[in-house]
């Protein structure tokens, strides 16, 4: 047996493995399970049985993929014992293999022996399913790492990574328990497949409904959530821990997560056909497989700490290539103060990188907007404000701090940030980014548990919008940056509204609108008093771009607009005069502010527009709660 061979036998392995797992979809799809029989090893009684049925053949034809898959795996191990030395990790992942390979085969012995195949809907069908779903990922997981390993890759070492590690960890189990929601809700579509998507839907509202009816609509909200998190851990990852590879996988990751959206939207309305479950199981594959790629290439041997000429400095572990690269140019000396370093931050640095005073404006329409919700059906209770109040100070302060990590070496070049405790160094990188995602793990379990589903996943949507969109990907690119990622600021009223209602009206829509209008009024206006900040940083604020002059022309116009939809609600009769006298006023002085800066566009015109905006956005909302409070 040739060394050099055995790669491209491992890879060859994994690939063969994800064409059995599809034909096993195929059988429960076809309803082929019990094709033998209740007999195995043995198919009908018989080694090779007759041809009775088309069922019998589609069983035993897997059965036989199954079993070349354990020949197989048994060739690797002996092989990879021939000529990999001992201690070599090849060696360990070829074992995995053959001992995953060996529990996938009993799990499917023990789900024809015990009848939990073809149209059994029991709830031990369920739990079988899912435990041949999680030993399938991570037999690929093995194969993947096994065929890494044997390639050259180097091994993941898990040990001391900080928050990466923990964040990718998480990672990986939210996939598999993606994929076993996935699998229960296939085996729904199977056994009791919808006429219709209407009917779909009403089967799965149904208080009588079977119990995999009603888990059906978990799995895509389930899908969002995970997949979201996902990219935003490999998008950051990619950046914090940048190399050729990990921007590679996180490209694929991308690709194939909205890849697989699409496809469950198909799935949905073509109402599952069996082509289309398999088509959707295979990505589900290749975004297990590339997700385990990525933990490979971002967590492997000798990632994991950056050093300073002879000095080692773990709380540097998640440093950019620019910060390393600086450091080289300066002869290997750090160009940094590292005097803080390892020093324990008190709580008041916690709670800045929250930036709660930015949060405070927020989170005001956040509760006002829950009592713009309320009517005589849907109640503002107290343990439900506090948890929303919470909940959502939790998410803001965690995509906050998430974008004070990757945003840390701008921030050390301009005046008004340079005392973050990410630029100080009093809260290291990782802690930071550690710090961020237990709140957000925790707002989201609040946000689920004291009010629903559609109130966390619309914090966590602002939150993925403000990291994605506006830090990452429009920030540092053009002047659109706060017209469009500005948005992240709007969801707010959202939570605050589906946290009440359980769903979103259109006047919902209206409040996002309004603080989407509104951003640019305000942002715009705090840029012009420090655009010398963002030149000096490179960030190509308007005022910076095409100078003031366009910049207090834009203002206008987005005045304008604030306050025409500010006044749509009471248009279309949602709220009365005890907001709109109010609104009228507070558009006025808007306006007039804006024009004030428009005849003269000086830092004080600025300044107070600026604060006013503010004021502005807190009355507004503050009236119509009190309108809608007067309509009950």
């Amino acid at each position: 047996m040739n060394r050099n061979r055995f790669p491209a036998f491992a890879w060859c392995a994994l690939w063969y493995n994800v064409l059995v797992i599809l034909w096993g979809a195929y059988v429960r799809a076809t309803g082929s399970g019990a094709g033998c029989g209740n007999h195995w090893p043995l198919c009908d009684g018989q080694v090779v049985p007759r041809a009775k049925s088309v069922e019998l053949l589609i069983e035993f034809s897997h059965r036989a993929s199954s079993g070349l898959a354990l020949i197989v795996a048994g060739i690797m191990v002996w092989w990879a014992f021939r000529v990999y030395e001992k201690g070599n990790r090849v060696r360990l992942g070829a074992l995995w293999v053959l001992l995953l390979t060996i529990s996938e085969a009993l799990v499917g012995a023990g789900l024809v022996l015990f009848k939990l195949v073809a149209h059994d809907a029991s709830v031990y069908r369920a739990v079988a399913i899912s435990t041949h779903l999680a030993n399938t990922f991570l037999l690929l997981a093995a194969l993947t790492m096994t065929a890494h390993l044997a390639s050259g890759g180097k091994n993941i070492r898990w040990s001391g990574q900080g928050a990466i590690g923990g964040a990718i960890g998480l990672a990986l189990a939210a996939a598999l328990l993606l994929g076993i929601t996935g699998a229960v809700t296939a085996l729904g579509d199977t056994l009791f497949p919808p006429s219709s998507v209407m009917q779909g839907i009403h089967q799965e509202l149904s208080p009588t409904a079977h119990f995999l009816q009603r888990v059906r609509p978990l799995h895509p909200f389930i899908a969002m959530s995970v997949g979201l998190y996902i990219l935003l851990i490999a998008g950051l990852t990619a950046r914090l821990r940048a190399s050729e590879d990990t921007h590679k996988y996180f490209q694929a990751i991308a690709f194939l997560f909205f890849c697989q959206i699409g496809l469950g939207l198909f799935n949905v309305v073509m109402l599952a056909p069996i082509w289309m479950q398999l088509l959707h199981l295979l990505v589900a594959d290749l975004v297990w497989i590339t997700l385990v790629m990525f933990a490979a290439s971002a967590l492997a041997e000798g990632t994991r700490r950056v050093e300073f000429g002879d000095r080692r400095l773990r709380d540097l572990e998640i440093a950019s290539a620019a910060d390393v690269l600086q450091s080289r140019q300066t002869g290997g000396q750090a160009t940094i103060d590292t005097s803080d370093l390892g020093q324990a931050a008190g709580w008041k640095s916690y709670l800045a990188l929250t930036k709660p005073r930015v949060i405070s404006l927020l989170l005001f329409t956040t509760l006002t907007a829950m009592f713009i919700a309320a009517d005589a059906v849907h109640r503002v209770t107290l343990p439900l404000f506090i948890a929303v109040a919470i909940g959502g100070y939790m998410a803001a302060g965690a995509a906050n701090a998430i974008n004070m990590v990757i945003d840390r070496d701008i921030d050390g070049r301009m005046k008004r940030t340079a005392s973050r405790p990410t630029v100080t160094h009093e809260i290291p990188g990782w802690k930071a980014f550690l710090f961020a995602l237990i709140l957000e793990i925790g707002s989201f379990t609040l946000l689920w548990s004291a009010a629903n589903l559609l109130c966390a996943l619309l914090a966590l949507a602002g939150l993925l919008f403000y990291v994605f969109v506006y830090t990452l990907a429009l920030k540092r690119r053009t002047w659109h940056n706060i017209v469009i990622g500005g948005a992240a600021g709007a969801f707010p009223p959202l939570v605050g509204w589906a946290a009440v209602t359980g769903d979103l009206s259109m006047l919902a829509w209206y409040l996002f609108a309004i603080i989407f209008v509104w951003t640019p009024v305000h942002f715009w206006a705090l840029a012009l008093l420090i655009k010398d900040d963002y030149a000096a940083a490179g960030i190509p604020m308007l005022p910076v771009v095409l100078g003031e002059r366009v910049t207090v022309i834009q203002i206008g116009i987005y005045a304008i607009l604030t306050a025409m939809i500010s006044i749509l609600p009471f248009a279309q009769r949602q709220v009365g005069l005890i907001y709109l006298l109010p609104a009228v006023l507070l558009n006025v002085a808007l306006l007039g502010r804006s024009l004030q800066l428009y005849l003269n566009p000086e830092r004080p015109q600025a300044k107070l527009l600026f604060k006013y905006s503010m004021v502005y956005l807190a009355l507004l909302f503050l009236v119509m709660a009190i309108d809608r409070s007067f309509r009950i």
